[in-house]
């Protein structure tokens, strides 16, 4: 997969983990309240999570940060302009479970952010 400024090897959804055991109950996501509100699930680059976690999920106990491989999303991944316009990713269909590629929990560290340090490419 990959978008104008190069590929791209995964995409990340930030999600409680009371949201993702649904979608692993159900066998794929349908997206959380923002997703369903908007008509899409939105994803972040690796570039640009950490900074969507901050802006959106600041001090949020309990998330899960889902690794994509965008390639089996086909057409319905779309890269549109957003925050600074920059280019998300957006998934206009329900994720299948088969594209993640790890889930990771994203713990909040002493200085009471989000700590990426153990997820990483």
């Amino acid at each position: 997969m990959t978008r104008a400024d190069g590929p791209v090897t995964h995409i990340y959804k930030i999600v409680s983990q009371s949201d993702w055991r649904a979608a692993e109950a159900a066998g794929v996501f349908t997206g959380a309240a923002v997703d369903l509100a908007d008509g899409f699930i939105h994803f972040s680059t690796a570039e640009q999570v950490e900074e969507t976690v901050a802006k959106y999920f600041a001090g949020q106990p309990d998330l899960l940060l889902v690794a994509v491989a965008p390639a089996p999303l086909g057409d319905a991944l779309k890269w549109e302009k957003s925050r600074g316009g920059a280019l998300f990713p957006h998934l206009y269909a329900p994720l299948p479970l088969e594209a993640v590629a790890r889930v990771e929990a994203l713990p909040i560290g002493v200085d009471g952010r989000h700590d990426f340090s153990s997820i990483r490419e």
